[in-house]
């Protein structure tokens, strides 16, 4: 199925059925049940540390692990709940409860499915760097933080949301550490640690949690029945596996207006993610993202999964690149992924009460310090002083407030600092006397024209885009080089490549004062889409349009012509 024209909607899934045979579903079975294996404890673990149950998690890894695979652009792409939710989810649910959450990621599915609709899946990729960077160490960290309670047994409940307080807390408290606990923690993270390397296709993960629950489970019942590390069924009570059922939610105008802002956050935070995970995928596999159709897919899980009680769904790099390193080749293996999941919920759901929370703990250790990227930061401190500034005031403001502030003041950041870069590199020439038709060209010197300008002409250069900033560079210019006043104005436009509506009005401004001083207004060189605009404003109408020269010689011949007249 494809939608042409204005819409960009082809599933990936859809185009490999086409050519889909015995040996691709041989290689997508075996990829699929051992990411399935894979995303098992994270689901449970990610479930756990946005504030919900295991269940949720597991709910939220089928049914948008399923529609990710369904109706997304990459052929590859695992979906499910990530490690960079935890923060925003938690702090939602602290806020306004489940349902807040249900509205936030209802709406931010809807917000997906209008950035791919609208074509914006290009656009997201340019999202800097430094900020991705920032605020994903700055998730790490935070996840490190919701860990401590867990990892090292403390019993505290009721902990503060905010970063600062919760360390304090912990410092007052780390007396209370208990010593099994930290002894399964420690267990289960050397676990995790060792088996890549006997293995890189062996889930450390999910052999923690198997041998650490099973020594857990030994212990209690045959050695010590009073030992206190706690577990799943210890914290959430036994968990059932019937399937959820579906329920709505309130979507009035006063919930959407509080919760607009984290549902902006979630489909921003939800697209760099998805897009990120498709790239390094295309990155191994060579082929090639859909990615409007990768975002309109995400937008339709996101959608979905709130009305199971699910939270925020996207592409995992993780379970991605365990996909491809197993054979995963098309969106099939995907889908098993979520059917393994499914069939583990149904049956062995609950065996799950019996995991502890250290080893989850330990599990989510492993995933911020994956996630922290140091290296990347190391790398960073080499960039210029506004990238590193940009990624610190990110991290920090992930930290110490939350992603929603984060997020939206890092990119106003790099929009001021972008559009200081432009306006540094847009020049404005002056010339009198003589001006050399090619300087600024490839040209060779033997082929360069000097064209002579008579006194009462000025010419005016402008290089770069001509844009609200720009515009008031160069009104100051202008009016810091007047000695005499001209008879001609000529402003060169040949790189030029848009015009804006503030430089518009300063030009139209220009224009009116020049000709009630008896000034006259020449432009040169104007690239067609900049003659469009201008043209659009009425500029030719006001100058003449026979003062909109195709080339500098002929604007110079025609401002010396005017002066000659004027003599």
């Amino acid at each position: 199925m494809n939608f042409s024209g204005m819409v960009e909607f082809r599933p990936k899934l859809w185009s490999a059925m086409r050519h889909y045979n015995k040996k691709k579903l041989q290689a997508d079975l075996v990829a699929g049940i051992v990411v399935g294996i894979v995303a098992l404890p994270l689901a449970i673990a990610f479930g756990i540390a946005s504030g919900v149950s295991p269940t949720i998690g597991l709910i939220t890894a089928i049914i948008g692990g399923f529609m990710v695979s369904a109706f997304g652009g990459n052929s590859v792409q695992i979906g499910g709940p990530t490690g960079a939710f935890i923060v925003i989810v938690y702090g939602i649910i602290a806020r306004f409860g489940l349902e807040g959450l249900a509205v936030a990621t209802f709406m931010a599915g809807l917000i997906l499915v209008l950035m791919g609709l609208f074509k914006l899946g290009t656009v997201i990729k340019f999202i800097p760097y430094p900020i991705v960077v920032g605020f994903t160490a700055g998730i790490a960290l935070t996840i490190l933080t919701t860990q401590v309670n867990d990892f090292f047994g403390l019993g505290l409940t009721n902990l503060p949301g905010d970063f600062v307080t919760k360390w304090g807390i912990y410092f007052r408290n780390f007396g209370r550490t208990d010593l099994p606990t930290v002894l399964v923690a420690l267990a289960s993270l050397a676990i995790i640690i060792v088996t890549p390397r006997i293995s890189k296709r062996l889930p450390g993960a999910l052999l923690a949690i198997i041998i650490i629950t099973a020594a857990v489970y030994l212990l209690k019942t045959f050695v010590d029945p009073s030992m206190g590390v706690a577990t799943i069924g210890d914290r959430f009570g036994g968990m059932s596996t019937d399937l959820p059922d579906v329920h709505g939610f309130a979507l009035t105008m006063d919930n959407i207006n509080l919760l607009l802002p984290s549902a902006f956050t979630i489909a921003v935070l939800g697209a760099i993610e998805s897009l990120l995970s498709a790239t390094v995928a295309d990155g191994v596999t060579g082929s090639h993202t859909s990615t409007n159709t990768e975002l309109i897919g995400q937008g339709m899980a996101n959608i979905v999964v709130p009305f199971f009680g699910g939270i925020p769904v996207t592409g995992a790099i993780a379970r991605t690149m365990t996909n491809i390193t197993n054979g995963g080749r098309t969106p099939v293996a995907g889908v098993i992924h979520a059917l393994v999941l499914l069939l583990i919920y149904i049956f062995l759901m609950p065996l799950i009460n019996y995991v502890p929370m250290a080893c989850l703990a330990a599990v989510l250790v492993v995933v911020s310090y994956n996630m922290s990227g140091w290296r990347t930061i190391v790398g960073l401190l080499k960039a210029p002083k506004s990238d590193i500034s940009i990624m610190l005031v990110t991290f920090l403001l992930t930290v110490v407030f939350d992603l929603t502030i984060a997020i939206e003041i890092g990119l106003l950041l790099a929009v001021v600092l972008f559009l200081r870069r432009v306006m540094e590199n847009t020049e404005i020439k002056v010339y009198s006397e003589q001006l050399d038709v090619a300087e600024g060209t490839d040209l060779d010197s033997t082929h360069h024209e000097v064209l002579d300008v008579l006194p009462g002409v000025s010419v005016y250069e402008i290089d770069g885009p001509f844009f609200f900033g720009v515009a008031t560079k160069f009104d100051e210019m202008m009016r810091s080089t007047l000695v005499d006043k001209p008879k001609v104005r000529i402003i060169r436009m040949r790189k030029v490549p848009f015009i804006d509506s503030t430089a518009l009005h300063n030009l139209e401004i220009l224009i009116k004062s020049s000709q009630s001083e008896g000034i006259h207004i020449v432009l040169s060189g104007v690239k067609p889409n900049v003659r469009e605009t201008l043209m659009h404003a009425g500029i030719d109408r006001l100058i003449g349009a026979g003062h909109i020269c195709p080339h500098i010689s002929v604007a110079v011949e025609m401002a010396n012509s005017i002066v000659r007249q004027g003599e």
